[in-house]
């Protein structure tokens, strides 16, 4: 039990601490690269009349319309994760002199990386559909 309760102590006091130290400009840039990627496809689903992501993600009727939209949201964040993983075995060397901690980089990768593409993607989906009903396309003229 002590050992678990080490781990954890550790594992926090690193994750805060990753706030404080060399490289806080990934905590800047990770959500900002989400936050474009959420609005990117946001749009797209507005778009096209899907349902807003995190409520699919939730409440899709079938397990294979669930795993599908996990895959996409995850394939669409790709960059963005190994971004982070790299970023942080960068900071791992930095300040521990070597890839101690592997759980940390991937816990820091995805709460900076995918967790505002999930909050935002649904958003921006409600955002633009309210947008392309008030300002519909115009039709193209035909030379």
């Amino acid at each position: 039990m002590l050992l678990v309760i080490d781990f954890l102590t550790r594992f926090w006091t690193d994750m805060i601490d990753r706030a404080d130290g060399p490289m806080t400009f990934r905590f800047f840039l990770q959500p900002t690269m989400a936050l474009i990627a959420a609005l990117l496809d946001g749009i797209k689903d507005a778009r096209s009349g899907r349902t807003p992501y995190a409520w699919l993600l939730a409440h899709a009727g079938s397990r294979d319309v669930r795993l599908a939209t996990w895959r996409e949201g995850v394939t669409a964040t790709m960059r963005i994760l190994l971004l982070g993983v790299g970023m942080d075995v960068i900071y791992q060397f930095r300040m521990f002199g070597g890839f101690k901690y592997p759980l940390e980089a991937f816990v820091i990768a995805v709460v900076l990386g995918f967790l505002p593409y999930l909050v935002l993607r649904g958003p921006f989906n409600r955002l633009a559909t309210h947008w392309f009903r008030r300002h519909p396309p115009k039709p193209k003229k035909v030379v």
